[in-house]
């Protein structure tokens, strides 16, 4: 474990209650996000979090603190957490101390810094905007991300944040010239071992680093592990001049652990059990993710919804910071409409005629059109079924249907649960199928060739197919019927 330079300034253990360390010091007190070790070979880390009084320090232990007694000595490092930079992180896996989890050799050819930095001035930021591509259809068509942006992915338990995140991932890592930079904020030990093999055999692991603070880690770790990571992603930003693509999986579980890390040191919570300081401590976060005259760091962030509810404080908190927000609903995931976003809860910020063009405004806006009367109609059509609408709404009704069909996609990252190969749709491809079945080109087709395809000219394979097949279908129950006519006769 690398550590930093000793300062000198030695304290003691006066108290241990769970995370929670109070340590006295003699001769100076250690400022506040000091790092200090103490334990059996220096293997205790405590962040100094706040003084108490001329002699006294309270400190979150980011290790477990098992092994710690009062009157142990403390070591004062007489610096904050740090984290490696550099070429040498490339390919790698890392937790929260710069420490490789791979099992391979220790990294080198690395600085260290310290993961507290300051967000770039305004002066610094640029006011460049530009779409980012993604390959998949309804978020490239009805909610454009931004390079150099933040977009959130929001969902509850379940309904596929992780999945299409790690679908991003598989698309972009392949066509992203520069740096990605995977942030695993309070993830499953699996989630994190399936994506490193998954990044491995797509072959895009040397330009990818991963950083890792697990769900079994204590709060401290889990708070710390979003902002080591952002400092690689500055590193690269800075210093190299190079693109940087942030993915981190999941915002909600950095407020959780910062609630917990509040909890221990004994605020007053704030409304929900959350912590008072949870605005601050996330813009903190979220405003050192920017786009500069160098270089971009653009951020892609899976946010939990805690039972559903889009007005829990975590996510009204989030969503403040975002450029673009992609809704999941539990609603499509239980029709099968996967990615399940929803299209008309999703927005995005770039949506306007004057960044994505007139074309592209105007189909969005049909599409949300026709799926918000489809929505309308929906209670009518369960209480008194179709044909008590007039032809123009059964004509919006089929419209919107095949919309929602084709706006599925089957991801190179569940094919081996599916069966079915992914597809990478670009835009232009996903606007012209839009745009043709709104035309009513598709209205003859049965809904089911638009669903789970790529490009709309798949439709016309997809329904060839299913005219064969139904002919083979029919066939034994024509002789079938034809065997029972002549033995009636007989």
């Amino acid at each position: 474990m690398t550590s930093a330079r000793s300062s000198n300034n030695i304290g003691t253990v006066i108290s241990i209650s769970g995370s929670v360390v109070d340590i006295r010091f003699d001769d100076h007190l250690p400022e506040i996000r000091s790092l200090l070790r103490t334990g059996k070979d220096n293997s205790i880390a405590i962040e100094v979090f706040s003084q108490l009084d001329n002699q006294r320090v309270r400190g979150i232990a980011l290790t477990p603190t098992q092994g710690l007694a009062r009157g142990m000595k403390v070591e004062d490092t007489g610096k904050p957490l740090q984290t490696p930079v550099g070429k040498g992180i490339l390919s790698r896996m890392f937790d929260v101390f710069g420490n490789t989890i791979d099992k391979k050799n220790a990294s080198t050819d690395v600085e260290w810094r310290s993961v507290h930095n300051e967000p770039p001035p305004l002066a610094r930021r640029s006011t460049k905007t530009e779409v980012f591509e993604t390959g998949i259809k309804v978020i490239d068509v009805l909610m454009p991300l931004e390079r150099g942006g933040k977009a959130g992915l929001f969902g509850g338990a379940g309904v596929g944040k992780t999945v299409l995140l790690t679908e991003m991932i598989h698309n972009m890592v392949g066509q992203h010239a520069g740096v990605s930079i995977f942030c695993g904020i309070g993830e499953r030990c699996r989630e994190g071992e399936e994506l490193y093999r998954q990044m491995k055999e797509a072959g895009v692991l040397d330009n990818m680093v991963m950083m890792f603070g697990q769900m079994n880690e204590p709060p401290g770790a889990r708070f710390r592990v979003g902002h080591a990571a952002l400092t690689m992603a500055e590193y690269f930003r800075d210093d190299e001049h190079r693109d940087v693509l942030l993915l981190m999986d999941n915002i909600f579980r950095f407020i959780q652990a910062g609630m917990e890390v509040s909890g221990l040191m004994g605020q007053m919570p704030a409304r929900l059990g959350y912590q008072p300081t949870m605005g601050t401590e996330l813009s903190q976060l979220e405003e050192r993710i920017a786009n500069t005259g160098s270089g971009a760091i653009t951020s892609i962030q899976a946010v939990y919804v805690p039972a559903d509810d889009f007005t829990d404080p975590a996510a009204v908190h989030t969503f403040s910071h975002l450029s673009a927000s992609i809704v999941l609903s539990r609603k499509r995931a239980s029709e099968g409409l996967y990615p399940a976003i929803d299209p008309l809860q999703s927005s995005s910020k770039m949506a306007t005629p004057s960044i994505i063009g007139k074309r592209h405004y105007d189909l969005t806006q049909e599409i949300r059109r026709t799926l918000a009367q489809y929505s309308e109609l929906k209670d009518i059509i369960a209480m008194l079924g179709m044909q008590q609408l007039s032809p123009e709404d059964r004509k919006v009704v089929g419209r919107a249907r095949r919309l929602e069909r084709f706006l599925t996609q089957p991801f190179f990252t569940t094919e081996q649960f599916t069966g079915m190969s992914g597809k990478l749709v670009s835009l232009d491809d996903a606007l012209d199928g839009c745009e043709r079945i709104l035309r009513d080109e598709f209205e003859d087709f049965p809904e089911s060739a638009l669903y789970m395809i790529g490009a709309i000219d798949e439709a016309h394979e997809k329904n060839k197919q299913a005219a064969v097949d139904g002919d083979k279908a029919d066939k034994p129950q024509a002789e079938e019927d034809e065997g029972a006519t002549s033995l009636h006769d007989a």
